[in-house]
């Protein structure tokens, strides 16, 4: 498929989606964003690869949403923008492959918001910073607010919100918020690397790994056990477990049947 307002292409087992915007910082709009949801869909319904890498071009990974969509428009024409913005975050949250993140520059505002909302985010040491700066603008980043707040925690979350500040690669590593911090001119290759980490398991692994914790993680602690068994019992006789199991007893390399789930 051909977009506008991204790049997308895959290698083996990995997808690339890439933000091509540079010249507006990689704003998010509705174009955009229904790009970006068309493309994970997409990506999702064909499930030739297990792991999605987003990137972004340009000397900003993202500097939140477009704001000619927001300012002096009708309340209306706003709650569409964000509409968009909630079907985004659920295209990631629902595709199988697992989704990580490789911020090599700032991401703020909505563009924290689109990288906290991935699975795994990966940092470049130097250049890459995290905010939710909204109110420097006298506008609460509410939906940035679902998914950070969830990663770093209530207390953390709300010292973002409100001294709008920017955070370091490794100051977001410490926080929760993200996973690896490389060296700048490593970031890709080591991404990469991580991917193909993940790319190891069956397609059915990662996919019940992520759908699994994300059903459990808003869950009473006795209700995710009471999950956890049923899913451990059901995934127990699934053809790729039995396959990762005998695998292992007999010392040698699973083959997993991706056709199957």
């Amino acid at each position: 498929m051909n977009y506008d307002s991204i790049l997308y292409e895959e290698q083996d087992e990995i997808g690339i989606l890439t933000l091509n915007m540079p010249e507006k910082r990689n704003a998010l709009g509705i174009h955009a964003e229904t790009e970006i949801t068309e493309c994970l869909q997409d990506a999702a319904k064909r499930h030739d690869t297990k792991v999605i890498i987003l990137r972004a071009n340009g000397p900003i990974f993202c500097a939140g949403h477009y704001r000619p969509e927001i300012v002096n428009q009708p309340v209306s024409n706003i709650r569409k923008l964000f509409q968009t913005s909630f079907n985004l975050m659920s295209a990631i949250r629902n595709v199988p492959q697992c989704v990580i993140a490789e911020v090599h520059a700032i991401a703020m505002a909505g563009g924290c918001h689109l990288v906290a909302g991935c699975d795994l985010i990966t940092a470049a040491r130097e250049k890459a910073q995290f905010g939710m700066t909204g109110l420097i603008y006298s506008y609460n980043c509410t939906t940035p607010t679902v998914a950070v707040s969830r990663a770093v925690g209530q207390k953390k979350c709300m010292e973002m919100l409100m001294t709008a500040a920017l955070y370091s690669a490794e100051e977001s590593r410490e926080m929760g918020l993200v996973n690896k911090v490389f060296e700048d001119d490593e970031l890709r290759q080591k991404t990469m690397e991580l991917a193909k980490d993940i790319c190891k398991s069956s397609k059915y692994a990662i996919y019940m790994s992520k759908q699994n914790f994300y059903a459990q993680v808003e869950m009473t602690e006795h209700q995710a056990y009471m999950f956890a068994k049923e899913m451990m019992a059901q995934q127990g006789v699934s053809v790729n477990a039995i396959e990762g199991f005998t695998a292992f007893m007999e010392k040698r390399d699973p083959v997993w049947n991706d056709d199957t789930f």
